[in-house]
């Protein structure tokens, strides 16, 4: 679906899309990459499961959150990829360690 026009004269990083080792331009975002990798989408609806992927790329829609470097609910299109970044896609709302998403904790 996309493509680069042409290869980037930046350098190159590694990093890891949902268990599998990916190089791509320096000067990408995640979202960038995850589009240009062609992995399809980058998360799922947390009601009803459908697969959602980057749209606006400017910040703003929210459909392209990912888990990145284990911190979920990412904007995927603000990050710039780094050297050994673990990027995963997000399946329903993400949480935090300790926190539960959408719940109130018992006092």
């Amino acid at each position: 679906m996309f493509k680069r026009l042409r290869e980037p004269d930046s350098e190159w990083v590694t990093i890891e899309i949902d268990g599998e080792s990916r190089r791509v331009p320096k000067d990408e975002t995640v979202a960038a990459a995850v589009l240009a990798d062609r992995i399809g989408h980058c998360r799922t609806t947390p009601v009803s499961g459908a697969p959602r992927a980057p749209y606006c790329l400017m910040g703003v829609c929210f459909e392209c959150l990912m888990e990145i470097d284990g911190i979920p609910n990412r904007q995927a299109c603000m990050v710039p990829v780094a050297e050994g970044m673990v990027i995963r896609r997000q399946n329903g709302a993400g949480s935090v360690v300790g926190l539960q998403v959408g719940t109130e904790k018992d006092g």
